[in-house]
């Protein structure tokens, strides 16, 4: 399992004990139980300094349970109090909220500028003054509005497990009718494909938003099986590359 959140390609810079510990507890407090490998992958260090960690962790009060070799996990609802974000984490959120304002659908945009309002408000004022000037910027003119303006539906249907119906034109002209699972929306820099699986070819299928018409949500749910159908969707699609 990997975690984009803290992966990094190496060589990196060593992390401070502090931030290693912060990181450390929020990755514990994903709902599930992970291993020290995959905590040692993670942070960038030992194994050993991972179970060292997890004892210091443990003694400070923090609610760690589990044990070497089977995994940790956070008992409870523990809560961390809230840290001041540095500069780059700054710049890292500011550039993923210009990004889902310029590529995403209108419903997702507006999300993303309320988030960034409410970072903005608990900023101290040099960190204000450099989010007011970003130097990475996002152009949001060369994605189609077609691409873009189904992506809202499509996110409610994937959300809420119901079934699509659609009218769909493949790139070489063929056209036909469409009923689907939505399992994931991916952007690849210029366009968004849609990975579902496809009642018509019972097989897993990509489509596009922007070659859908007549796009309706039917009442007809199914079973994404806790994500297990996406990830399997992810493993056919990539053995195709």
């Amino acid at each position: 399992m990997r975690y984009p959140a803290f992966d990094r390609p190496h060589p990196v810079t060593p992390m401070r004990r502090a931030d290693r510990l912060f990181n450390l507890v929020l990755l514990l407090n994903r709902k599930r139980a992970v291993t020290a490998r995959e905590l040692a992958e993670a942070l960038h260090v030992s194994e050993r300094t991972v179970y060292r960690d997890i004892a210091d962790l443990s003694l400070s009060g923090v609610p760690v349970e589990g044990e070497a070799g089977v995994g940790y996990l956070m008992r409870g609802h523990y809560q961390l109090p809230p840290l001041m974000f540095d500069a780059d984490e700054l710049a890292a959120l500011v550039l993923g909220g210009r990004m889902v304002q310029g590529w995403s659908d209108d419903e997702l945009g507006r999300a993303a500028e309320r988030a960034l309002l409410k970072i903005e408000a608990v900023l101290p004022e040099p960190l204000k003054r450099r989010m007011a000037r970003p130097a990475l910027l996002v152009p949001d003119f060369h994605v189609p509005p077609a691409m873009v303006e189904p992506l809202g539906l499509l996110r409610r249907a994937i959300a809420d497990q119901r079934k699509l119906r659609f009218a769909y034109t493949r790139a070489d002209g063929e056209a036909s009718t469409r009923a689907i699972w939505p399992l994931g929306l991916f952007f690849w820099g210029m366009t968004w494909t849609l990975g579902a699986w496809c009642e018509l070819r019972g097989e897993y299928r990509s489509f596009r938003p922007d070659r859908m018409a007549d796009l309706t949500m039917l009442d007809e749910g199914f079973d994404s099986q806790d994500g297990r159908l996406l990830e399997e969707y992810i493993r056919v699609a990539s053995a195709k590359v």
